[in-house]
């Protein structure tokens, strides 16, 4: 062995030579490994691969961890910086659609081409809508590969990612609306209260869920909005799921919505039939929202109302009060949006009604 080559003899009579391919998650240098009969025939193949490598760590970056070992660092490091069910989001959609393409790659071997491998993969078998999704934690994922000087670049940065067609929840007509809350008022032991909790006030079914009668103000009317409970996955490979009470998932969802007279009679009803501080409750429990999903589609059956779903009956609410009202702020606030553009923009339907008006308005001066 010649000393700086890195050439060795073997023990079995081979000839062994290694490369530096970059570093390890420890610091330590990971090397790759080639073999040949003879010194010269190590020596003709070692050249090129030291070459390639170098110039890879020198454009890409130092780390050759594999990627599956940098999302479990990744993982650890932003723990303390997004909600549970955002970081099992995050690990269940990297471990699902990543992972069996880039699992075992290195951080710097990692290259636009592979990148649009995986993303000609995913379009096969997802919506748009999810593929953006996905890609959106991946380049979060290896964009902190950079910030922490694993990677000179984010190879994935540069694709293009199709936009999907934002798919419009249609808000419920004012006699199917009917139907329901007629249905709902009927149903026994509360079960039709949470579907008109939501028609009438617009809340998300996990914080219909976490809703606490300390939360509830009737003295002045008032609902308080600050916890969801819900449903994620566990991270690891067990793949079991937990229920979890948690903050509103924005600051804009913690807000303060007013009673109406007829939710107020709802609900002081329904609160001589409960025990416990929630207002649905299973066992002094909070209901998890596939229990208050089932009861809803129950409700939904006996009113004969096919393809309905529960985040309808919220858009239902924004659409009623849009109808009722031009303020867009305040219809904002009430649904916790984070801005009134995200009001105008998943609401057009129902602000394209009231343009009408204005049109018909103008027209009636006019003349």
């Amino acid at each position: 062995m010649r000393k700086g080559e890195n050439i060795y003899l073997r023990k079995d009579g081979r000839w062994e030579g290694r490369f530096p391919k970059g570093r390890k998650s420890d610091g330590r240098i990971k090397y790759g490994y080639i073999y040949g009969k003879n010194y010269s025939e190590v020596k003709r193949k070692l050249y090129p691969l030291r070459i390639h490598y170098q110039s890879l760590q020198q454009i890409q970056g130092h780390s050759a961890e594999t990627f599956e070992e940098w999302t479990s660092e990744w993982l650890i490091e932003v723990q303390d910086e997004v909600k549970p069910s955002t970081l099992s989001s995050y690990y269940y959609k990297l471990t699902k659609y990543i992972f069996p393409t880039l699992k075992d790659i290195p951080l710097n071997e990692l290259s636009i081409e592979i990148g649009k491998n995986v993303l000609s993969e995913l379009q096969k078998k997802l919506a748009k809508s999810t593929v953006q999704v996905v890609f959106r934690i991946l380049n979060k994922c290896l964009n902190h590969a950079k910030k922490c000087g694993k990677l000179t670049m984010n190879p994935f940065s540069e694709l293009k990612i199709p936009k999907a067609k934002q798919n419009k929840i249609r808000a419920l007509t004012r006699s199917e609306q009917k139907r329901m809350m007629e249905t709902a008022t009927k149903e026994k032991k509360g079960h039709g209260i949470p579907a008109l909790l939501a028609l009438y006030s617009g809340m998300r079914i996990g914080e219909i869920a976490a809703l606490k009668w300390e939360n509830i103000d009737f003295e002045a009317n008032l609902i308080y909005v600050n916890h969801t409970y819900q449903r994620i996955s566990m991270i690891g490979p067990s793949k079991k799921t937990q229920l979890l009470l948690a903050d509103s998932k924005t600051e804009a969802s913690i807000r303060v919505i007013p009673i109406s007279k007829t939710l107020k009679k709802l609900l002081v009803t329904h609160r001589k039939q409960t025990k416990g501080p929630f207002v649905f409750s299973v066992n002094g429990q909070p209901c998890e929202p596939r229990l208050l999903t089932h009861h809803f589609h129950r409700i939904r059956k006996k009113a004969e109302l096919v393809n309905i779903h529960f985040h309808q009956l919220r858009h239902t609410f924004a659409t009623r009060c849009l109808e009722a009202n031009k303020d867009i702020s305040s219809v904002s606030a009430l649904l916790g949006h984070a801005s009134t553009q995200m009001t105008l923009d998943t609401y057009v339907d129902a602000m394209l009604e009231q343009r009408h008006r204005v049109i018909k308005e103008l027209d009636r001066l006019i003349s």
